[in-house]
């Protein structure tokens, strides 16, 4: 209202300068052209022009001031509300709560463009504080049973109950190695997690990868009784890769199977070309399947499709895919899976782009 008020001063000032500079001598001019030679006409007609004008002027004036003040009244109204709406929710997420109203019905376009990204803001935080508090409950469970197992041991090595012997070291010994483990693959997933997991890609052949990674897994295939094929591939599948993590991915690609597939199950390994600039490397097995309602999910921390199993025994630290997902994402590539459904195995896609 002030700037408006500034504005409409400026140009009344400015007009009555230039009037009172310019309009009597023109108007005292028309009047001798006229022949009104009268000194008392003239002197009448010039009162009457200037009292008219300052007349026009007032109410101008005042006709603009009004103006002014419902612009600004309803500029501020439109303006601040958003805003100040905008303000107090901005207090509602610094108070931790993310579920806040904004508004949805801005006055320009910038104020759209800053409630968009103030929501978005919102709801990228509303998740994080979520996935955070269901990885500390995920991280206290999983600590649970290693450190449940540990302590009746030392209990029972103190009151006599639990003999010295080597079975009894080994399961201990067994349980540290599992929280050890874990620490591992945490400090993994929070470097995938920031992209900083500091790859170092060589160009390579995607199929003597895999071929690699099935030559280190069948060993533990072989304990299990489970058949481990690697499907010849296509020559010349080349990639930008980082040699060991790759094979971190593709091994615990292979565990994951192995783990899900039954003794006398098979598991089959293929590396092919994907279209024209993608190379795909599958890892299918015929084991316990997946749940359609779960293959959004088997990608999160700590998530498993059998818990009572996976608590039981204590495989895997639930981060492995995890893990997986996020460096196959570091090098431009996807990774996916699919079943049919429990019973019926399962199939996880690998897929990178290639190089010339």
């Amino acid at each position: 209202m002030t700037a408006m008020a500034v504005v409409i001063a400026v140009g009344g000032l400015t007009l009555l300068v230039a009037v009172n500079l310019v309009a009597p001598g023109l108007f005292h001019d028309h009047l001798s052209r006229f022949g009104m030679m009268s000194p008392e006409v003239t002197q009448h007609a010039e009162e009457a022009f200037a009292s008219s004008f300052a007349i026009a002027m007032s109410l101008a004036m005042v006709a603009s001031l009004l103006a002014a003040g419902l612009v600004s009244w309803f500029l501020v109204r439109r303006v601040a509300r958003p805003v100040e709406e905008l303000a107090a929710a901005a207090e509602t997420v610094a108070g931790g709560t993310y579920t806040v109203a904004i508004p949805t019905e801005p006055f320009a376009s910038e104020l759209e463009a800053l409630s968009t990204s103030f929501s978005h803001m919102a709801d990228r935080l509303a998740e994080t504080e979520s996935s955070r508090t269901r990885l500390l409950a995920d991280l206290a469970h999983e600590l649970r049973t290693p450190l449940a197992t540990l302590e009746a041991y030392i209990d029972g090595l103190e009151d006599g109950v639990v003999a010295p012997a080597p079975g009894s070291y080994a399961t201990m010994r067994d349980q540290v190695s599992r929280l050890r483990r874990l620490a591992t693959d945490l400090r993994e997933s929070a470097a995938a997690d920031e992209h900083a997991l500091q790859l170092a890609p060589v160009v390579l052949d995607a199929a003597g990868a895999a071929t690699g990674a099935v030559a280190a897994a069948t060993p533990r295939y072989l304990a299990k009784g489970v058949e481990l094929t690697d499907v010849p591939g296509a020559t010349g599948l080349l990639v930008s890769a980082d040699p060991e993590r790759l094979g971190q991915v593709l091994s615990n690609l292979l565990d994951n199977a192995l783990r899900h597939t039954p003794p006398g199950g098979h598991v089959r390994v293929a590396a092919s070309r994907a279209g024209s600039s993608t190379v795909a490397i599958t890892v299918s097995d015929d084991g316990e399947g997946i749940p359609p309602d779960q293959l959004g999910s088997i990608f999160e921390r700590f998530h498993r499709v059998d818990q009572a199993r996976a608590s039981a025994d204590g495989s895997g630290s639930g981060l492995g895919l995890t893990i997986a997902r996020a460096i196959i994402a570091d090098h431009g590539g996807t990774l996916t899976a699919a079943s049919p459904g429990p019973g019926e195995g399962a199939t996880f896609t690998l897929t990178l782009p290639t190089v010339r």
